[in-house]
C-alpha cells in the first residue's frame, strides 16, 4: 500500500498520477485525522502531472497536518509538477526536500525549519 507507517511518528506516502493520486492522498488525509501525532513525507517520484483537484486535497492535508502541529514535506518532485508548485506560489507554503531520505531524516532530527531545499536546489 503507497500509504504506511514509516515510523511511530511519520507517515510515508508514494504519490502515483490519478486516480491513484486522489486515493491515496485522500487515505493520507484520514490517516492524519485519526493520528494527529504523525509526520507526513509525500513522494511524487511517480507523479508526472498534478491538476487542481490534487492541489485542493494538498491544501486540505497541509491544513490538518498544521491544525495539530505536525510537519508535512513533500520530496522527489519532477520538474513539471515543480513548476505547477511555482507558478500557483505553493512552494512557498509548502516544505520540500530532494528526495525521501533527506524528508525522512529531515523530521528524524527535529522538526526542522525553513524546507526550501528544493529552491536552493532548483530544477
Amino acid at each position: 500500500m503507497p500509504v504506511k507507517k514509516w515510523s511511530e511518528r511519520i507517515l510515508l506516502v508514494e504519490l502515483s498520477d490519478d486516480p491513484e493520486f486522489t486515493e491515496d492522498i485522500v487515505a493520507a488525509i484520514d490517516r492524519a485525522e485519526k493520528e494527529p501525532t504523525l509526520d507526513a513525507v509525500l513522494s511524487f517520484d511517480a507523479v508526472s502531472y498534478i491538476n487542481s483537484s490534487n492541489l485542493a486535497k494538498l491544501l486540505k492535508l497541509r491544513r490538518i497536518m498544521i491544525q495539530s502541529d505536525r510537519s508535512l514535506r513533500l520530496c522527489s518532485v519532477n520538474s513539471h509538477v515543480w513548476g505547477v508548485f511555482l507558478s500557483t506560489g505553493l512552494d512557498k507554503i509548502f516544505e520540500f526536500s530532494d528526495d525521501v531520505s533527506t524528508a525522512l531524516a529531515t523530521l528524524q532530527i527535529g522538526r526542522g525549519g525553513g524546507g526550501k531545499e528544493r529552491q536552493a536546489a532548483d530544477v
